[in-house]
């Protein structure tokens, strides 16, 4: 029997900031207020995260610019990973390169292969304001530097280069949920 709820299922699920959205391409604000209102976005981000069938969700991805993610999402080895962390800092970055496929809950339907090196770790706090330290490898370390990456104003595409940017940019521009021009580094 659990005795904890199922993250998310207090939530509510939020609009989706698209490609092009400016807080999408801003960075984003550290938490001050440790309150309620946080925990309420916290069940929000995971509500929606599941919803649109995703592994991560930063903040500003449903127009919050405050620095707080949160994660389901396997490693290579199928081990799962559940979690948030508020105002999180990649501290570590390592390994190989490793170029696979990446998508994005802000970009739906478009995926690319997209660099990352293959071990990541993340610290920061819990809603809660305790310690957290995430340490991921593989396709959850790519999840983790994906999600500070949103949380610094970038998007995958951003780490993409030569065709793969123009196919992905050119798919995006076609897409039925693009409203407005994305932003160029």
């Amino acid at each position: 029997m659990r005795n904890r709820p199922i993250p998310g299922s207090s939530g509510l699920v939020r609009a989706m900031s698209m490609l092009g959205d400016p807080v999408l391409h801003a960075p984003c604000e550290p938490v001050t207020d440790f309150g309620p209102s946080l925990a309420r976005l916290v069940e929000d981000m995971y509500a929606t995260m599941y919803a649109a069938q995703g592994v991560g969700l930063a903040a500003n991805q449903i127009g919050v610019p405050l620095r707080v993610f949160v994660y389901d999402c396997p490693d290579d080895e199928d081990v799962r990973h559940l979690g948030h962390v508020v105002n999180p800092r990649l501290v570590t970055a390592d390994g190989i390169e490793l170029r696979g496929p990446e998508g994005c809950l802000s970009l739906p339907g478009i995926e690319a292969g997209t660099p990352r090196l293959d071990h990541a770790v993340v610290e920061g706090v819990t809603a809660d304001g305790e310690p957290v330290r995430v340490d991921g490898t593989g396709f959850f370390a790519r999840c983790l530097q994906h999600e500070c990456d949103h949380l610094e104003g970038a998007v995958y595409v951003d780490r993409l280069t030569g065709l793969r940017r123009a196919r992905a940019l050119r798919a995006a521009r076609r897409a039925p949920w693009f409203r407005s021009a994305p932003q160029s580094p």
